[in-house]
């Protein structure tokens, strides 16, 4: 790495820091968020985040969009959670449409962690969560190439399912008897099950109750954005806005699925597809719209 780099790598690391520290020391005067973004990953999750910042009545976290907190860093604290987050006072100055803004987050491991819903249950009984849904086979695909690109992947995607019960079964049953452990293969490896929507739906409404869980079709929400975002603004109480700019962020280039792999991996969701449909009392996009998948709808 460049020298310049790397002075520029540590000076943002510093800053970091610093602000973090003073958010800890002020977290008595921070908001919390109102929303959080839980999941799925790989299913515009950024982009939806991204979308909902450029609304006047939306404050982004400090510093970065994913604070996983209730995945990876609940051990840290509520002050620490809290130092993320722009001030009360921050808030009310940006009133708009007759309300204070609000704030909020996204960590899309949120959703999948087995402690992640009673967490924010238990710290935000008020929070209102968003979820956003996408073709489980593209969702693993490119979960698959994004963790590669990561250098967290070194299996074909093939092998990766093939071995990913193997990888992750036993390691996930311990997350659940540990609060405390934390896996790096159920983290990096789960890309089938990250795509059993329905479960983790339950999960979530089990913990929150169904009317704080709002679901966002990926499909839908890239094909036609204008159309998806007023329920969005509507469930978060914000008021309308219509000059969103709509972008993708983080996608990834990659090559086609096999007929042959893709018609398994068919198969391998049916059931959970049809489960889905049940949750949601409609068809999602990629089971009414049996066209090419196209591009990578990233994270």
């Amino acid at each position: 790495m460049p020298a310049d780099s790397t002075t520029r790598d540590r000076a943002y690391f510093a800053a970091r820091s610093i602000v973090r520290q003073w958010g800890r020391l002020t977290a008595r005067h921070r908001a919390e968020p109102s929303f959080i973004i839980v999941g799925a990953q790989r299913c515009g999750t950024t982009s939806m985040y991204k979308t909902l910042c450029q609304h006047p009545g939306v404050l982004p976290a400090v510093l970065h969009k994913g604070v996983h907190y209730f995945d990876t860093n609940f051990q840290r604290g509520r002050g620490w959670y809290l130092a993320h987050f722009p001030t009360t006072a921050d808030l009310n100055r940006h009133e708009y449409g007759g309300q204070p803004a609000i704030t909020g987050e996204s960590s899309p491991y949120y959703m999948f962690h087995p402690h992640g819903a009673a967490r924010i249950a238990a710290t935000l009984p008020s929070v209102r969560v968003l979820v956003m849904v996408r073709d489980p086979i593209e969702r693993a695909y490119s979960a698959h190439t994004h963790e590669s690109a990561r250098g967290f992947e070194d299996l074909p995607f093939d092998e990766a399912i093939e071995q990913e019960e193997e990888r992750t079964g036993a390691e996930y049953e311990r997350m659940v008897a540990d609060p405390e452990y934390s896996s790096f293969e159920v983290q990096h490896h789960s890309y089938i099950a990250r795509g059993r929507y329905a479960r983790q739906l339950r999960s979530l409404s089990k913990e929150l109750g169904r009317d704080r869980v709002h679901v966002v079709d990926s499909g839908r929400f890239f094909s036609q954005p204008e159309q998806e975002m007023p329920a969005v603004l509507e469930f978060l109480g914000l008021p309308p806005f219509e000059t969103f700019t709509f972008e993708r962020h983080n996608a990834r280039p990659r090559t086609s699925l096999s007929g042959q792999l893709r018609a398994r991996l068919e198969a391998e969701f049916g059931v959970e597809d049809e489960s889905l449909i049940d949750w949601l009392g409609r068809q999602p996009s990629w089971k009414s719209d049996q066209s090419s998948p196209g591009p990578d709808r990233s994270r």
